[in-house]
């Protein structure tokens, strides 16, 4: 990861969750329809199932790519600045201030989809010398059934101020969204009550909440950014710790390379899984027609395999 994150995401906490430039109504997209904007899959997903046919929403992350350290182009930047909504999650982007300065738009509004919810500290990555003594915060909230549904409100109140003709639809489509997060935290905590094991080890540290939420323990290999590579010492810990606890899966994930978990995995004669952070849809996701919730029960049936073995 790019050590400018570490900087920006610190900075980014001062965002207002829900900030309005300026006064008067918003306009819409040449076909009526409100134009927003989202950073990466989650938010794209949150935002479409809130705004159903009344935007059009866009992710500007393409699929594929691994959002902690992509960066907008002039292309990129463009589509921000006419957006007349832009939602994104916090800490992550941790280019979004300065674009949302530059991009000026004085009628747009602006979600942080993360404000307001308790976030975590981690550690800063492995060498990070300036900041060895500092924290960083965790922003893979999305991750947690409970606190999606918090993203998804956060989500609906920018809608209707954006749009307040359709504000009833949104908060209709919020609703009926919210009882698909709380049906899938319900499977969740029955599926991970009475696990064999409570730890579970996962290529990089983006399951803090969800292991928080459902009573589990998340070894990370790595910390909170997905490429960052472990030191020795941190690899001999992590190996030490899974023979001791007899572990048999080693969790890597989508859009990163996975040879640190293939290499623990194999030096402890372990089998290697998918846990998705769904920070972007692979072309295997979209083939097989996945989204949020089918992506995070596929999580689920890996995590409860994995914890009974």
């Amino acid at each position: 990861m790019k050590q400018t994150w570490i900087a920006k995401s610190l900075a980014l906490t001062a965002v207002s969750a829900v900030i309005l430039s300026g006064c008067g109504s918003v306009t819409s997209s040449s076909n009526g329809k409100l134009n927003v904007v989202t950073t990466f899959y989650p938010m794209y997903e949150f935002t479409k199932q809130v705004a159903g046919d009344h935007a059009d929403v866009i992710a500007l992350i393409p699929p594929g790519a691994e959002p902690h350290d992509w960066e907008p182009s002039a292309k990129d930047m463009k589509k921000l600045k006419e957006a007349k909504l832009f939602v994104y999650n916090g800490i992550v982007e941790g280019w979004a201030e300065k674009a949302l300065k530059s991009a000026g738009n004085d009628k747009r509004v602006v979600v942080e989809a993360s404000k307001g919810i308790e976030l975590m500290e981690g550690l800063p990555e492995e060498g990070d010398q300036a900041n060895k003594n500092e924290k960083v915060l965790d922003p893979h909230v999305w991750l947690d059934p409970v606190l999606a549904q918090k993203e998804v409100e956060a989500i609906q109140a920018g809608l209707a101020q954006a749009d307040p003709d359709h504000k009833d639809d949104y908060r209709k489509n919020a609703d009926a969204y919210i009882v698909k997060l709380k049906a899938l935290d319900e499977s969740f905590k029955a599926g991970l009550k009475n696990v064999k094991r409570k730890e579970f080890v996962t290529q990089h540290a983006a399951f803090g909440y969800l292991a928080k939420d459902y009573g589990l323990t998340q070894v990370p290999i790595a910390g909170l950014s997905p490429e960052e590579e472990p030191a020795p010492d941190k690899m001999a810990d992590i190996i030490k710790f899974a023979k001791e606890n007899k572990v048999k899966t080693i969790f890597f994930e989508t859009l990163v390379d996975p040879k640190v978990a293939n290499t623990i995995a194999k030096e402890i004669g372990a089998k290697t899984d998918v846990l998705n952070p769904l920070e972007g849809l692979t072309d295997e996701d979209k083939k097989n027609k996945l989204d949020y919730l089918g992506i995070m029960t596929n999580n689920l049936e890996a995590l409860k395999k994995a914890l009974n073995e």
